[in-house]
Parts: structure tokens; C-alpha cells; sequence
């Protein structure tokens, strides 16, 4: 599994967003400028963070983006799932139909690997962006 770099532009807007006080609004030019992310693809990166309502968008010249909500109850995995949809180390997880074993039973390597994404899942879950934006000061 590797997450690709429009997530990782994400983890870097949403850290700077979290690193500024609470309410102040970022532009979007000086989010690429700062975190070093072509303007057109933030677009698009925006986007989704808006649609997962992570993100809040404001309009006009005084407009930019803020948290839709506090650091602390953004985690990792908000921000993968916003960006990527629902984790999955292996297709079959997430979706009984596309496994071609007809077996009409689990496999063992899915059950292990079941339990390998429920742990990573729940580790992602655990880290908030107020503790990395605590880390980054």
C-alpha cells in the first residue's frame, strides 16, 4: 500500500491549517506558496477536504480555508479516507464480489490481513493533527 502524493499535499494543508490560531483564515495561494504544492492541484486537493467536511471554504477577497472542526478530531485517516476512500490493503476487504476465490468461505489470508488493516486503521485513527502540529513548533 502507498498512498499517493495528492494525500501527502493533503496531510501537509491540513498540518499548516492546524498550526494556525483558531478562526484565522489561510488563501489558497499562500497555502501552495508555503507548503510548496502547485496552486492547480491544491485546487482539486481542496476540494475533497471540503467534501469530507474537514476543511471549510470562504468566498470573496477576503476568502480562504480553515478546519472545518477542531485538530484534535482530525486524524490521518480522515484525511486518507477524504482523499483516497476507505483503506484497503488487499481489494477483497473491501469488497466481497471482486475476489475470484469461490470458496464460499474466508481464506486465512484474508483474515489476516483483515486484522492487519483493522490495526492500521486504528493506529491512523489515533493521530490527531493538534499532536503534529504540536511536534512541527
Amino acid at each position: 500500500m502507498q498512498l499517493n502524493q495528492a494525500t501527502d499535499y493533503a496531510f501537509r494543508v491540513v498540518l499548516y491549517l492546524a498550526s494556525l490560531p483558531s478562526g484565522e483564515v489561510a488563501n489558497g495561494v499562500s497555502i501552495a506558496e508555503r507548503q510548496n504544492i502547485p496552486s492547480r492541484f491544491l485546487q482539486k486537493i481542496m476540494r475533497k477536504l471540503v467534501a469530507a467536511s474537514l476543511v471549510k471554504s470562504y468566498r470573496g477577497v477576503v476568502g480562504g480555508f480553515t478546519l472545518a472542526k477542531p485538530a484534535n478530531e482530525i486524524t490521518l485517516y480522515d484525511v486518507i479516507s477524504a482523499m483516497e476512500g476507505p483503506l484497503g490493503i488487499q481489494r477483497c476487504l473491501n469488497d466481497r464480489k471482486v475476489c475470484n476465490r469461490d470458496c464460499g468461505q474466508e481464506c486465512p489470508v484474508h483474515q489476516a490481513l483483515a486484522a492487519v488493516q483493522d490495526r492500521l486503521i486504528a493506529d491512523l485513527s489515533t493521530v490527531t493533527f493538534a499532536a503534529l502540529a504540536a511536534k512541527a513548533k
